[in-house]
């Protein structure tokens, strides 16, 4: 993929240039840190705007894992390597010697950096355009495969579509201190206990329950 021409080629050139750079130069310029901060704060918004509206069914926990999986590293440091990123790096030559062109925080930073100077450059419909042909086309096979979805959502689509109710948690035991309590939470469909979980939290054991649900629905239920 071309990618967008800057009317203002500095912001290009400082959306590629690492810190580490500024040392081994006498250019006035700066990092892409500042223009990283920006972008990583547009991805969010467009992406959390595009999700709210494409999937009105999907709950805010859904959404937000949803959005974890297209704006983390590695799916930023993936797709800014298919962009040929690492080439465009201004990097010290000892960031360059470990491979910094390929490192996939570095290029997943690059790609924030990039939208916030793309931003700053053409404006929000422009961000919009770009992540559109690069980001958000990733999302039809997250959904397809419904990897995003934390293990509650998973049991009680499945409990519904079995038109047993909804599964009630329960919480069964609490042990430890009031500052490191454990929880061991129950999972119950028509009354019957389908799995056990435990965590530090009372969500975490209830994702715990889920999944051990999950797992045995197939020679349980």
């Amino acid at each position: 993929m071309k990618l967008p021409t800057f009317k203002n080629q500095a912001l290009f050139e400082q959306a590629f240039t690492h810190r580490s750079y500024l040392n081994e130069t006498r250019e006035q310029i700066a990092s892409n840190e500042r223009l990283e901060f920006l972008g990583d704060s547009i991805l969010s918004f467009l992406v959390s705007d595009f999700l709210y509206k494409k999937y009105p069914q999907y709950n805010e926990g859904v959404l937000t894992n949803l959005r974890s999986l297209l704006v983390n590293t590695k799916s930023l440091g993936t797709i800014a390597r298919e962009l040929d990123f690492g080439r465009l790096l201004k990097l010290s030559k000892g960031e360059h010697e470990a491979q910094g062109r390929e490192n996939q925080s570095l290029l997943a930073d690059s790609f924030e950096a990039f939208i916030g100077a793309l931003f700053m450059d053409q404006g929000l419909q422009a961000v919009s355009d770009f992540i559109s042909k690069t980001l958000l086309v990733q999302i039809p096979e997250l959904v397809e495969k419904k990897t995003f979805k934390d293990p509650k959502s998973l049991l009680q689509e499945y409990v519904q579509s079995k038109k047993k109710g909804s599964p009630v948690y329960k919480v069964l035991t609490e042990e430890g201190p009031a500052h490191a309590k454990t929880f061991t939470v129950g999972v119950y469909v028509a009354g019957n206990l389908l799995g056990e979980g435990t965590g530090k939290s009372k969500q975490q054991a209830e994702e715990n329950a889920a999944k051990l649900a999950l797992e045995k629905k197939d020679n349980k239920w």
